[in-house]
C-alpha cells in the first residue's frame, strides 16, 4: 500500500439558470445552434459600452451559500482578470478575487473556501483546415464557481462531494449541472506527497465534463506524480488537460498565479453591500428540502438502496414520488417505490413515447392496489396503459372489466365448484402433493375471469381443503 498522501481541491464552474446574461439583456441560452445569435455590443465588448449586473444571478450565488451553510458576504465587488484569448473580447474576465459572495461552508462534509460569481467564455472550436470559429453565444453567461479547501484525499471523495454539489444546485434551481452539456465543469488541483504537514508540487486538471472522467484523471495523476517521485523526477506546476481516449492527462501550459492576472477591482461595476440588496433570512427560509434531509428521510422507509440512489439523484421524480406518498401513505413507501422504480422505469426502458402520468391517477392507481381492487397484474397492466395516455385508472378498469371481486360468497361458491370438478387433484393435494395447491388458485382465477382476489381464493381453498 502507498505510504503517499493525496491531497485534491476542486475548483466547480457552473451555469447559472437566468433568462438573460451576466451583465446584458441578451438571452441566457448558449446552447442556440446557431452562432453569435445571442450576443450584443457589451457581449463583444463594444467600446462605450457598460455592463449592467444580472441581479437573480447574484441571488441564484446567495442562495447555494445559504444550502451549503457559507458565510454571505456583507461586502463585495467585481475584479477584472486580465488575459489574453479569443473567447474574451474584452481581454479579461469579469470575475471576483479577494472579495467573494460566499466564504466558507461545508458539502458532503468537505469545508470550501470560497463562491464566487463571474462570466463565462464564448465556445472556440478548432476546424481542420488550420481555423479556429468562435461562438459568443455562450459569452456572459453567469457562471459560479465554487472552491474547496485541500481536504479531498481520493478520486472517490471527489466524486461523492462533485455529485452531491450537482445535487444542490438542482435543488435549489440555481442550475441544470448538466455535465455533458458543459452547465458543470469541474477542475482538481492534485499532489502528493509522504511528508502530512507539506503538500507536493501542484498540478490542475481542467475542464473536466463527466464523473467517470473526474475519477479517472485523478487516479492517473495521483500515479503520475508517484511514479516521478519514485525516479526522483521533479513535477512541473502546470496545467494538465484531460484525454478521454486515451484516458490520460497531457500537458496544456504552466500554470499560472493569482498575480499573473492583475486583478483589480472593476471600475465600471458598483460596489455591493449584499445584506443591503438582499433579504439573507428570508433565502434561508425559502430553501427546499435539501438532498442530504431528503435521503435521511427516505433512509426510514426501508427501501432499497439503489432506490433511495434513484430518488435523490433525480429531484423530479424524488417529488413525484411524495406527491404519490402524500395520498397513499407514507406506509405504503415500499410498494410505491416498487412500482415507480421498477415497472415504471421498466416500461420508459422500452418505449421512450411512454410518460409517467399525473401523481393523482398514479396515486389512484395504487390506492386501487392497496384497496384490493387490484390485483398485482391488474395494476401493472393499467400502469401501462395510462402511462401511453394519461387517464383515470378507475374508470378504466371499471370499463374493461378489471375490478377485482372481494365479495366473499361469490368467491366461496367459486371454491366449491373449483373443487367439486377436481376430485382427483384434490386426492393428490391431501396425499402430500403441496404444489397441487396453486392449481386450486388458478382454476379459481379462471372461473372468475381473473377478477377474483387471489389473496381471498388462498384462504378460502385452504379452509375448504382441510
Amino acid at each position: 500500500m502507498s505510504d503517499y498522501i493525496t491531497t485534491i481541491g476542486l475548483e466547480i464552474h457552473a451555469e447559472l439558470h437566468t433568462n438573460s446574461k451576466m451583465w446584458c439583456g441578451c438571452k441566457n441560452d448558449p446552447y442556440e445552434k446557431k452562432p453569435n445569435q445571442n450576443i450584443c455590443e457589451v457581449c463583444m465588448a463594444h467600446p462605450g459600452t457598460l455592463p449592467v449586473a444580472n441581479h437573480k444571478a447574484i441571488k441564484k450565488v446567495i442562495t447555494v451559500g445559504c444550502a451549503v451553510n457559507g458565510t454571505i458576504a456583507d461586502f463585495t465587488e467585481f475584479d477584472r482578470k486580465n488575459y489574453f484569448y479569443p473567447d474574451i473580447p474584452k481581454g479579461y474576465q469579469i470575475s471576483q478575487y479577494k472579495l467573494p459572495i460566499v466564504v466558507g461552508g461545508k458539502v458532503n462534509g468537505k469545508d470550501l473556501t470560497r463562491i464566487h460569481l463571474e462570466e463565462d467564455t464564448a465556445k472556440s472550436s478548432h476546424d481542420n483546415e488550420g481555423y479556429t470559429l468562435v461562438d459568443y453565444n455562450r459569452a456572459g453567461v453567469p457562471l459560479m464557481e465554487l472552491v474547496t479547501e485541500p481536504v479531498i484525499h481520493s478520486a472517490e471523495e471527489a466524486v461523492a462531494f462533485a455529485r452531491e454539489l450537482q445535487r444542490i444546485l438542482r435543488y435549489t434551481g440555481v442550475s441544470e449541472a448538466n455535465m455533458e452539456m458543459g452547465q458543470m465543469r469541474i477542475e482538481a488541483n492534485i499532489s502528493v506527497s509522504k511528508d502530512p504537514s507539506k503538500f507536493g508540487t501542484k498540478c490542475e486538471v481542467k475542464n473536466i465534463n463527466s464523473f467517470a472522467s473526474v475519477f479517472g484523471a485523478i487516479n492517473y495523476e495521483v500515479a503520475r506524480h508517484i511514479e516521478a517521485c519514485e525516479k526522483g523526477e521533479k513535477i512541473v506546476q502546470e496545467t494538465r488537460g484531460w484525454d478521454e481516449g486515451k484516458q490520460a492527462t497531457f500537458s496544456q501550459r504552466k500554470k499560472e498565479n493569482a498575480h499573473d492576472y492583475r486583478y483589480f477591482p472593476d471600475p465600471d461595476l458598483p460596489k455591493l453591500y449584499l445584506h443591503k440588496l438582499f433579504n439573507i433570512d428570508e433565502i434561508k427560509s425559502s430553501l427546499p428540502e435539501l438532498p442530504s434531509a431528503r435521503k435521511e428521510r427516505y433512509s426510514k422507509y426501508n427501501l432499497q438502496s439503489n432506490y433511495v440512489d434513484i430518488l435523490i439523484d433525480d429531484v423530479n421524480m424524488g417529488t413525484y414520488y411524495d406527491s404519490i406518498l402524500s395520498s397513499v401513505g407514507e406506509n405504503n413507501s415500499v410498494l410505491v417505490a416498487n412500482y415507480l422504480l421498477s415497472d415504471t422505469l421498466g416500461l420508459l426502458a422500452k418505449d421512450e413515447s411512454l410518460r409517467l402520468p399525473s401523481s393523482s391517477n398514479f396515486a389512484k392507481l395504487i390506492g386501487m392496489n392497496i384497496k384490493g381492487e387490484l390485483s398485482s397484474r391488474g395494476t401493472k397492466d393499467i400502469l401501462a396503459v395510462i402511462m401511453k395516455e394519461d387517464q383515470d385508472p378507475r374508470d378504466y378498469a371499471e370499463k374493461n372489466n378489471l375490478i377485482q371481486t372481494n365479495d366473499t360468497e361469490a368467491l366461496k361458491k367459486i371454491v366449491e365448484e373449483v373443487i367439486s370438478e377436481s376430485p382427483t387433484q384434490v386426492a393428490d393435494y391431501k396425499s402430500g402433493k403441496e404444489a397441487m395447491f396453486m392449481y386450486f388458485v388458478g382454476q379459481c382465477m379462471k372461473k372468475s375471469k381473473g377478477n377474483g382476489n387471489p389473496s381471498l381464493f388462498q384462504e378460502l381453498l385452504k379452509e375448504a381443503l382441510k
